[in-house]
């Protein structure tokens, strides 16, 4: 441990199964949902209005609008209604609720907060900071979702949070998204789906084009064409994957930050949107964009991808490119450096990278920065969220993995000029896990996606053992100084 004073917060986050989202719970057998849907057909209306209103008042309490939830799912199995006779507005929200299921966000855990200043930094006291946090909340079948909360950094460094009601909300997901022709032709080439065909349906599309756009150049493409090779159909499907993948989602402005939540949505992340690091990004021209680079899974592989939002109420998710998009753990500089996007990575799951890139989006080149030095990190090391800038240089929290798989967090100074140029590292760790932090769903485990420097000091959060979050506080020139020391 190192010498440091580490300044507890009294902040504590542990996860709450209570909150909950309503989910599609439609079974995959076709003839089950015929069945079901019988059996509710089958009921007489009066029969259908008291089951609604059993169902309503038993689920009602738990929910900001359980019926819109209903009606978005019985249009996913209206198709099999088998009745030709106009159902009544109850039927349906019934039929709805039959498909429908409580998911608990943070059954198993809520932890991996990374922390950015507030878009919103109206009405506070001199020498207050408002900020929102992110988590990664954790829940049955391990899928992993991104959740906020906001607070308030006081001038003594006191942390005001807020605290959160029940309720969780989804956003609406765009049925028709729009996507940029460079980086879609791009990834295409990457993968190995550029071809004549491929070329003779983005031609016809304009610099920005939409999902529905995309569809009809599809179909004009293969207008004549009867049966399709095999390479065009492989080529379809990777097309309409990668139009999947990058989506947009958008919050009602009345939905409270801590009650909004972002589920995976595409392929890529059906088992989970892990770690988020947030950084508040700000362009040559000083304007505000927030990035989050996070760990997308299906269940099988893992592929980093990025958020972007301006206001945390429309997102953007979008699949990075290039050859060094591998692994865990990426991190976005906060502002270029000489004209170029900078990101801290991890492409061998053992040692740190830096990479530079004229696109946010692209990335390949990836140098050596630093290996695993110390006994604590003799196993692996990595970023713990985006660099943070000082006068003495760039600080990156790191993480590190010793003996036992036990987790520690440390520090290292880049210099603010030549990222690639390592001024120090701590000897020691930082943060280790304490007895209170050992035991969770991964025991020995502590782990930040990014903290922000406020008045002198470094605000830290951290996870604990994959199951909670707290926040402590560090002097920022008593670090910089044990930094410099080492």
């Amino acid at each position: 441990m190192s010498n440091l004073n580490l300044q507890p917060t009294g902040v504590l986050l542990r996860p709450d199964s209570s909150r909950v989202l309503i989910r599609p719970f439609i079974p995959g057998n076709p003839a089950r949902i015929v069945n079901i849907i019988g059996r509710a057909l089958a009921l007489s209306e009066s029969e259908t209005e008291e089951q609604l209103v059993a169902v309503a008042e038993n689920f009602g309490k738990r929910h900001l609008d359980m019926r819109a939830t209903w009606r978005k799912h019985f249009e996913k199995v209206k198709g099999h209604v088998f009745s030709s006779r106009p159902l009544s507005e109850a039927r349906k929200l019934y039929i709805g609720a039959l498909f429908s299921g409580e998911y608990s966000l943070e059954a198993a855990a809520l932890f991996n907060p990374s922390l950015v200043a507030h878009p919103d930094q109206s009405d506070l006291a001199e020498g207050e900071l408002r900020f929102i946090m992110s988590l990664r909340a954790t829940g049955e079948g391990h899928i992993s979702s991104i959740e906020f909360r906001t607070g308030i950094i006081r001038a003594d460094h006191a942390i005001a949070l807020e605290v959160p009601s029940r309720f969780v909300t989804a956003p609406r997901v765009n049925p028709n998204p729009t996507y940029l022709k460079t980086v879609f032709l791009d990834k295409l080439m990457e993968m190995g789906f550029e071809n004549d065909w491929s070329d003779l349906v983005m031609e016809s599309l304009g610099e920005t084009f939409t999902l529905s756009g995309l569809e009809k150049s599809m179909q004009r493409a293969n207008q004549g064409k009867g049966h399709l090779p095999r390479d065009v159909e492989r080529t379809m499907e990777c097309v309409r994957w990668l139009a999947q993948s990058n989506y947009e989602v958008d919050f009602d402005p009345s939905v409270a930050v801590s009650e909004r939540i972002i589920f995976p949505v595409s392929s890529n992340e059906s088992n989970g949107m892990e770690d988020a690091r947030f950084v508040r990004f700000v362009e040559d021209d000083g304007s505000v964009i927030y990035y989050a680079t996070y760990t997308a899974y299906n269940g099988r592989a893992i592929l980093p991808q990025l958020l972007e939002t301006r206001d945390f109420l429309h997102f953007r998710a979008l699949t990075l490119n290039g050859r060094a998009v591998q692994n865990k753990g990426m991190a976005l500089f906060p502002r270029r450096i000489d004209g170029r996007y900078a990101m801290i990575s991890r492409q061998d799951d053992e040692n740190l990278f830096l990479m530079f890139s004229d696109n946010p989006h692209f990335w390949s080149d990836p140098k050596l920065l630093q290996r695993p030095g110390e006994s604590w990190e003799s196993v692996k090391i990595g970023n713990c969220g985006s660099p943070i800038e000082t006068e003495a240089g760039w600080l990156v929290i790191t993480h590190g993995v010793g003996p036992m798989r036990k987790y520690c967090i440390g520090a290292m100074l880049l210099d603010l000029n030549d990222p690639s140029k390592v001024l120090s590292h701590l000897k020691e760790p930082l943060v280790t896990p304490q007895e209170s932090e050992r035991e969770g769903y991964v025991p020995n485990v502590v782990y930040t996606c990014g903290g922000l420097m406020h008045g002198g000091k470094l605000i830290l959060p951290y996870g604990f053992s994959d199951t909670g979050a707290t926040i402590v506080t560090i002097q920022l020139d008593r670090l910089l100084a044990e930094l410099k020391a080492g």
